[in-house]
């Protein structure tokens, strides 16, 4: 599978290198991948990108720590009550149809053009990823167990942390993902609008100078760094997946 996929990526980005070198895609439009490549080379060679990457990253990893343990901890309260899920099971399934960067310049106004409204975006961009992906989880979760820890008297606390958190851990891991790529959305999406530094700032800079490679570049530099991070969690999910078919094989 693994193989398959990275031929099909080779394939689209060898058709699109071709069809940018014989001029089917108007280079105003879009660079070869070749020229991203090369665009990329030459930004990590300048010191000033470094400062827009520990900005932008720094700010992604908070919207990602905060989304997940929030979104973690709402998804428990509400899948413990009925009730509660039914009311916001409308809002949660058309919460992504609302434009969540369009309370970006209100939260700019109050809190200034820092990291703030920014990482306040991303989280809200976030965040219910992670309670769908909680509460889909705990769907799956055997009520015996629940009845096994009301007999240990167990506490609402203990239960989550040491009986839902490590049975659920492996189905929670697609939810981490998405997680990462919406808060990357969110911050990228955020400073392209109104920051006056990032990642997303130099992109809508290049954008508006027409200098096409050098955005495309700051674009790449994205990519990467999203394929890498979900790489790593493919980790543990392929880990999780091995134990539980060694299991269901005993």
């Amino acid at each position: 599978m693994r193989r398959r996929r990275i031929l099909l990526v080779a394939t689209v980005v060898a058709l699109l290198e071709a069809a940018c070198r014989v001029g089917l895609i108007d280079p105003n439009t879009m660079v070869p991948p070749s020229s991203m490549v090369v665009a990329l080379a030459a930004l990590l060679r300048e010191e000033a990108i470094y400062t827009d990457m520990a900005q932008t990253f720094f700010a992604v990893g908070v919207s990602v720590v905060v989304a997940t343990v929030a979104g973690f901890l709402l998804g428990i309260l509400i899948h413990s009550f009925p009730r509660l899920r039914r009311a916001v099971a409308p809002i949660l399934t058309s919460y992504y149809a609302i434009p969540v960067f369009a309370f970006y310049p209100g939260l700019a106004a109050v809190m200034g053009l820092g990291p703030g409204p920014i990482i306040i975006t991303a989280i809200f961009n976030a965040v219910v990823s992670m309670i769908i992906a909680t509460m889909d989880a705990l769907d799956r979760f055997p009520r015996v167990l629940l009845k096994l820890a009301h007999m240990h008297h167990f506490s609402w606390w203990q239960r989550v942390i040491h009986l839902q958190l490590p049975a659920i851990a492996s189905n929670l891991l697609p939810g981490i993902k998405l997680v990462v790529a919406y808060s990357f959305i969110g911050v990228i999406g955020s400073e392209f609008l109104m920051a006056a530094a990032g990642v997303g700032y130099k992109i809508s800079y290049a954008y508006d100078n027409f200098n096409v490679p050098r955005m495309y570049g700051l674009m790449l530099l994205v990519i990467v760094v999203v394929v890498v991070i979900n790489s790593l969690l493919s980790v543990p999910e392929r880990w999780f997946a091995a134990r539980a078919l060694g299991r269901r094989a005993e």
